[in-house]
């Protein structure tokens, strides 16, 4: 009974705990490019992209929409934990990857690596501001790849 009674404390713990990190998960949200504030290098860069970003459960959702440079549409989403293991890309996502992965390197930070085949073409850094109103996402390309240098500025809606 004591072993019972101590397991379901630990679980109800674990639980909260784990629901209380999610719910302060800064990078939660729906989030819009500002254009004007973003760099691409190289260019151009799209007329617009929503980000939306999900818990479910213990893992992250990942949803991108938006209007790339000639007109035509974008639209790619992943669902990830901060693991280091690779997951699937839906849809055309930038650099061609098919593959995410990612890793938490801070309360409101984490580094991915996209990969395509699985060799590694764009490393994506992502940093939620203080007040948690902006995410600025650094993008560099992966060694022996098309040159890539963008920094990508997202406002929270």
């Amino acid at each position: 009974m004591k072993r019972t009674l101590t397991f379901v404390a630990v679980a109800v713990l674990g639980f909260a705990t784990a629901s209380h990190l999610l719910a302060q998960n800064t990078m939660l949200g729906t989030w819009k490019l500002n254009v004007a504030k973003s760099k691409y290098n190289p260019g151009p860069a799209p007329k617009s992209m929503t980000r939306t970003v999900e818990s479910e459960g213990d893992k992250v959702k990942y949803a991108f929409e938006g209007v790339a440079a000639d007109g035509s549409p974008v639209s790619y989403s992943f669902t990830v934990v901060y693991d280091g293991k690779d997951y699937p890309i839906t849809g055309p996502a930038p650099s061609g990857a098919d593959t995410v992965s990612g890793k938490q390197t801070s309360p409101g930070s984490l580094e991915s690596t996209f990969k395509k085949s699985g060799q590694p073409v764009l490393i994506s850094k992502v940093k939620v501001s203080a007040d948690g109103k902006v995410t600025t996402i650094t993008q560099t390309s992966a060694p022996g790849t098309s040159p890539v240098n963008n920094t990508v500025i997202y406002e929270k809606q």
